[in-house]
């Protein structure tokens, strides 16, 4: 496993570290809840079980697909992708495909955002062909996405950003009678600031060349992942492609019952509908492609021979940690999902690297070392993302040293 000399410092299972926002809170909505029918919900729409397949967002048809399994319209984007490759660089046959697939982890995000950023000083970081982003990697991707000149904005969020800049906790009244235990209208009031005309424009200029975004959220109706093409929404031209990219973003960042789930406008059957969409965690920590889809002849389809190469940045430890439990409910609950969202991550890792075996493609991990130990003092600690920051960037500016394989498998 990767250690770091310099990191030194204490920390309580950062790998959970945003699921921890609230639980206790959490779990009292839940006993409440449970005791009290009179609970003021929100009136929904929901798509028809009969329509759950099929549902669209209106003039977007390539806005999304099912994460599990491939696009029933996959010959008709690989056509688009291919025509778009072409028209950029006629000479990109031999080219190298380069994915970056980013991970959940809240505000341990700073890692992966200060690795990139230290990527850039040490000279080599690629054009990555395809860009991937769960919960807080959602956050980083359209910044990677866009490359280099996006870095200085991409520290700031991971550097000075703190708790009251993402959430806000609810009134214990509003918690009863709501559907989460805070707000996380200060995040969308960031994102939609973020996501203006300017970074549309830039998003939809990539997506011309050919390059992909994708950000999974999910469908809590459908019990399934979902990938949205955040470069497709961004070429529409539609009146409302901003705000629905703010929409998914947040979506994917919004941890069940501590932030509100985000309703999102869909068609079917020539009427309209809303989806519920929460963190795209709940289905994985980090994606990148359905595991029945033939990489090798996509990459033949698009007229491209040269080698794949994955980067996963895992905004995590893999390690487990030590700690004694106290025999009290939030305790016990708060560490048991902890347990469970680790090993779920580390499963992702097999998952991919396993494909990766299969479709001969180059796999790269980074993950936060094991011997990086700090105390956040708040779910988003100014402090602590910092020293995670710098922690990412150093080990990048020297040359990361990418493991060629998850913990517990051997490269061939």
């Amino acid at each position: 496993m990767t250690k770091h000399p310099d990191a030194k410092i204490k920390t309580a299972g950062p790998e959970h570290s945003h699921y921890r926002v609230g639980l206790g809170i959490v779990l009292l909505v839940i006993a409440s809840l449970a005791l009290c029918n009179c609970a003021t919900l929100r009136v929904r729409n929901p798509v028809p079980k009969q329509y759950a397949q099929t549902a669209k967002v209106r003039d977007m048809p390539f806005a999304r697909t099912w994460g599990d399994v491939i696009s029933a319209d996959i010959k008709e984007r690989l056509s688009r992708a291919k025509k778009q490759i072409k028209e950029y660089n006629p000479d990109a046959k031999c080219q190298t495909i380069d994915y970056l697939a980013l991970s959940g982890g809240g505000a341990n995000g700073a890692f992966g955002a200060g690795l990139l950023i230290g990527w850039t000083a040490a000279g080599d970081r690629p054009e990555f062909n395809v860009v991937t982003g769960v919960s807080t990697g959602a956050l980083i991707a359209p910044f990677a996405f866009l490359g280099s000149q996006q870095d200085a904005s991409l520290k700031k969020f991971y550097t000075t950003t703190s708790t009251k800049d993402v959430i806000t906790v609810r009134p214990l009244l509003k918690i009863l009678t709501g559907e989460s235990a805070a707000s996380s209208e200060p995040l969308r009031n960031t994102l939609v600031q973020i996501f203006d005309e300017k970074m549309m424009a830039a998003i939809a200029a990539e997506y011309a060349k050919g390059r992909r975004l994708f950000i999974g959220t999910t469908n809590l109706d459908a019990d399934r992942p979902m990938t949205w093409d955040i470069g497709a929404i961004a070429a529409s031209g539609h009146p409302r492609s901003a705000e629905l990219v703010a929409d998914v973003l947040l979506a994917s960042a919004s941890i069940p019952g501590v932030f509100p789930p985000v309703f999102i406008e869909v068609e079917a059957g020539g009427k309209s509908y809303d989806e519920i969409h929460v963190d795209g965690g709940a289905s994985s920590q980090v994606f990148l492609y359905p595991a029945s889809l033939d990489v090798r002849q996509v990459g033949k389809d698009l007229g491209i021979e040269g080698k794949h190469r994955i980067f996963l940045i895992r905004n995590s430890q893999l390690n487990p940690q030590w700690k004694a439990v106290k025999p009290r409910l939030a305790q016990i609950a708060g560490r048991s999902l902890g347990a469970l969202i680790r090993n779920q991550g580390i499963g992702d890792l097999y998952r991919i690297y396993l494909a990766a075996q299969r479709d001969g493609i180059e796999y790269n991990l980074a993950f936060i070392p094991e011997d990086f130990q700090m105390e956040s003092k708040e779910q988003f600690d100014p402090e602590y993302m910092s020293r995670l920051f710098d922690l990412g960037y150093h080990m990048a500016q020297g040359g990361y040293p990418w493991e060629k394989s998850p913990m517990g498998f051997e490269p061939p």
